[in-house]
């Protein structure tokens, strides 16, 4: 399938990222003056009769990222494919921008839903509507062949206060770093993954880290033998629960009779064993699927 890319004004800001946080006051009024209800039922209305939705998306393999030759895919971006071509929207355009710019983007009205793998988690419940989760992973950390500084944890990266780890802007596993006892000045903040692979490759991190799938990903996409992922990582536990992440597509708060018809459809898929077969092509098995986890268990409400 081909993908018409669309240009893209990038405003920086800093939010809760696949992973980022972001406050309720930087949520924007896209409404245009229309009722709630009216704007829920316009959105998929109008969709259906473009024939495409535009899709954010951060260029992360393997939830949503462009080929060499340029075609748009991902777990993320086929789930939300098949979603939404059976709910009458026989399109998707994608629209790149950086991973701590998708809300904002998404809030003023840039793209109709966000497909990036981003992780649920109640200060983004505040801003975006996210669907039930399509699938739920851990952290992953590599470093330099033999792991010559012993990094087995966040912790461990702590402990070291020389030690830099290398992590994406407004990812979530800023917080958890911070929430290990890594300091600020331990984190050498990249703007993507292939930023956080040099950063590595060139010295000026000891590690770098991102969810398990991503890592590898990247890894097995660098191939290169200097740099090795951490096979005996311990997953971080903040205020005593496991960090394990909830991914899911997100869409505006304003937007949900589009989300509801998109959870049917994913519920379906769950059921039938077709979102597993999609999650397989990227790398996913069924240790990565969601289980009966929801949404809205996963904000809290």
């Amino acid at each position: 399938m081909k993908v018409k890319w669309m240009p893209l004004l990038v405003i920086p800001m800093l939010l809760l990222g696949a992973c980022g946080e972001q406050t309720a006051e930087t949520a924007l009024n896209v409404t245009g003056g229309k009722s709630a209800s009216a704007q829920m039922n316009d959105t998929l209305a109008q969709l259906k009769s473009d024939g495409y939705a535009t899709v954010g998306f951060a260029n992360e393999n393997p939830y949503a990222y462009k080929t060499a030759e340029g075609e748009l895919t991902g777990e993320a971006v086929e789930i939300a494919r098949v979603v939404l071509k059976r709910i009458g929207v026989e399109d998707i355009r994608g629209e790149l921008t950086e991973f701590s710019s998708l809300i904002a983007g998404l809030q003023a009205s840039r793209f109709d839903l966000i497909t990036a793998g981003m992780f649920i988690n109640p200060d983004r419940c505040k801003t975006v509507l996210f669907a039930d989760p399509e699938y739920s992973i851990g952290e992953g950390l590599a470093v330099k062949e033999g792991n010559p500084l012993k990094l087995t944890s966040y912790k461990a990266i702590a402990d070291q206060p020389d030690v830099k780890v290398a992590v994406m802007a407004g990812a979530v596993e800023i917080g958890y770093l911070k929430a290990s006892g890594v300091a600020d000045n331990q984190m050498v903040i990249v703007p993507d993954q292939d930023a956080a692979v040099s950063a590595l490759q060139s010295g000026r991190a000891d590690a770098m880290t991102m969810t398990g799938p991503a890592l590898q990903s990247r890894l097995d996409g660098a191939k290169d033998g200097s740099i090795e992922r951490v096979m005996d990582f311990e997953q971080p536990v903040v205020d005593g629960k496991s960090v394990r992440g909830y991914g899911a597509t997100a869409f505006r708060m304003e937007d949900a009779a589009l989300r509801d018809a998109f959870n049917a459809e994913l519920a379906k898929m769950k059921e039938s064993g077709e979102l597993l077969e999609i999650l397989k092509k990227f790398g996913f098995t069924e240790q990565e699927l969601p289980g009966d986890a929801t949404a809205a268990e996963l904000c809290g409400s």
